[in-house]
């Protein structure tokens, strides 16, 4: 078997509720760092705590802290609406894995950009990395579906995601945009779209432009 071929081995499909338990999951996580202030220390992504005192877990563990509650109910949103869609068509045990593996390596990628850029006391926290991936991945597979912004606006999902991509970029590239990492939301949109023809064989960009 090849290396390929090993990547695109399937998960038996399941169809479980692992959107909900992410959520949960999320909340339990606020509710702990809420009454112990000190938790978030060791699970937000510090670059300097990975890279000087070897807290290697915070890649992974980061994507579960959130700064306040608007933050934490805006992702766990976005995670709902669409990780449950996206559940239902990849499986639990392939949504699963693609979500845990784009938000951790989002943090990764976030982690050598902060490196890099010498920002070695910044704290990164949140979903969002892993809930952008989420969301490339619900316009793959739905090209055609059309999203309601405000509940009012239909937006179809390809120009949803494009335009998401141009904000982040636009900010990223001019520094704006506060406390937000808009490099983390890149990377998951990047991840994501790379995951698509390593595991499945589908080409994100062809799917997206032609809708089949």
């Amino acid at each position: 078997m090849t290396l390929l071929q090993r990547a695109r081995k399937p998960f038996r499909f399941t169809n479980g509720n692992a959107t909900l338990v992410l959520i949960g999951v999320n909340v339990l996580v606020y509710a702990l760092t809420s009454a112990f202030r000190d938790a978030s220390v060791y699970l937000a992504l510090i670059p300097g705590a990975v890279l000087q005192y070897g807290w290697i877990w915070q890649p992974f563990t980061y994507m579960f802290v959130h700064a306040n509650a608007q933050h934490l109910l805006f992702n766990m949103l976005g995670l709902f609406f669409f990780g449950t869609a996206v559940e239902r068509s990849l499986g639990t045990r392939e949504f699963l894995f693609f979500y845990l593996l784009t938000g951790t390596l989002a943090g990764l990628f976030s982690l050598a950009g902060f490196a890099i850029g010498g920002a070695m006391g910044i704290r990164l926290v949140g979903a969002s990395g892993a809930v952008y991936a989420v969301l490339l991945a619900f316009a793959v597979i739905n090209p055609r579906a059309r999203i309601f912004i405000w509940g009012l606006v239909p937006v179809p999902a390809p120009l949803l995601v494009a335009g998401y991509t141009a904000i982040e970029l636009w900010s990223q590239l001019l520094g704006r945009g506060g406390n937000v990492a808009h490099l983390t939301h890149l990377a998951g949109f990047a991840f994501a779209a790379l995951y698509f023809p390593v595991r499945h064989g589908v080409n994100p960009i062809r799917r997206l432009i032609s809708g089949h």
